[in-house]
């Protein structure tokens, strides 16, 4: 009889793990999914053990990565090895993958996002060769196998995490991780959380109609022009609304006008584009203001940051959450809401809305 995978395994900031954890055991009993999370501090890691009948594939199904906020990758996983003898590491993988009855069409080697996690990255080098070629060997590794990709998470020299990915539902990057390379032109690094957000939120084959020259955004706590720059180089004028100083070099392109005003208070004069927020103050007043833009329709769509200095995010999150959508659909706004903890966020997640009728 093959083995039932019956993990999942969560990948995530160091640091979230809880908020990864609290999360996830909410949306699994909502589905119908009992188990149990399996966390550990900075681990960057969160395993999530199925206890019901059904393999956890279901819940994987059920639970898509992208209506996940604090994962960057999740996977159906099998039990971890542990004490695996350093001299070959090749036979107990090998065997665990032809016990389980999987075929696939690329193998990863992954590790946590962490320092000690790092120190590993040596291991995929190592193994990998004669891995693959024990896996092609056995009919595991071949061509043809829908999509599938072998996921294998080192936690240590002589531990290991099997896990399989699924196309459509997965992160395509190493680890889960959006590497973008930060302009030398911008004003700050908290540029590329808008751009990480876009390359998140809008399908690349849409950027064309959806983050396009001459348009028209506001950029509210815009100084001194992280996200400002963003919406500057996609070609479009922004309102940029802030009591500090914005980058000179923003102002001399003659895209933008610097409104020296409350962007809690501020309206705009005409329906725009796009309306980003990356203002520092408690989720739920963020969330009211931009609910207020939604519901008088003064954007089209919507990027702000939620900032998270309490210790349970993941309840806040959700709260602000569920308040947003409630009161746009007692308004008779329709709206999709995503929000996603990305990787150049901190201490704080990125909600993206936008109006569909």
């Amino acid at each position: 009889m093959m083995m039932q995978p019956q993990e999942l395994l969560l990948y995530c900031r160091p640091g979230f793990e809880a908020d990864l954890a609290a999360e996830v055991c909410e949306k699994a009993a909502y589905v119908g999914a009992p188990g149990y999370p399996i966390a550990a501090r900075n681990s960057g890691f969160v395993r999530y053990v199925v206890t019901g009948d059904e393999p956890a594939n279901t819940l994987h199904r059920e639970m898509p990565l992208e209506a996940l906020v604090f994962a960057r990758q999740t996977l159906v996983a099998l039990e971890p090895m542990v004490g695996m003898s350093r001299e070959n590491r090749v036979s107990p993988i090998l065997q665990q993958v032809v016990d389980a009855g999987w075929s696939f069409e690329e193998i990863r080697h992954e590790m946590p996002d962490t320092n000690d996690g790092k120190a590993l990255s040596g291991l995929g080098k190592a193994v990998g060769r004669p891995l693959e070629s024990a896996l092609k060997k056995r009919g595991a590794l071949r061509r043809k196998a829908g999509g599938r990709a072998l996921h294998v998470f080192w936690t240590d020299g002589d531990e290991v995490q099997l896990g399989m990915s699924f196309p459509g539902n997965r992160s395509e990057y190493a680890n889960g991780i959006r590497h973008l390379r930060s302009p030398s032109r911008a004003p700050s690094r908290s540029t590329l959380k808008l751009e990480e957000a876009w390359h998140e939120f809008v399908p690349r084959d849409q950027w064309e109609r959806r983050i396009a020259t001459g348009m028209q955004a506001a950029d509210l706590g815009a100084a001194p022009g992280g996200w400002t720059f963003q919406l500057v180089e996609k070609g479009m004028f922004v309102f940029a609304i802030d009591n500090g100083p914005m980058n000179k070099d923003l102002m001399a392109t003659g895209q933008v006008e610097h409104l020296k005003e409350d962007g809690f208070t501020w309206e705009p004069p005409l329906r725009l584009d796009w309306l980003v927020c990356d203002i520092v103050d408690r989720p739920i007043r963020v969330t009211e203001m931009v609910e207020r833009w939604l519901k008088k329709r003064w954007c089209n769509e919507a990027v702000f940051n939620l900032k998270l200095p309490m210790k349970q995010r993941w309840k806040e999150v959700s709260r602000c959450l569920d308040y947003l959508a409630q009161s746009l659909e007692n308004s008779h706004v329709g709206a999709e809401i995503r929000c996603r903890h990305l990787y150049h966020d901190r201490e704080e997640v990125t909600v993206h809305v936008r109006i569909t009728h």
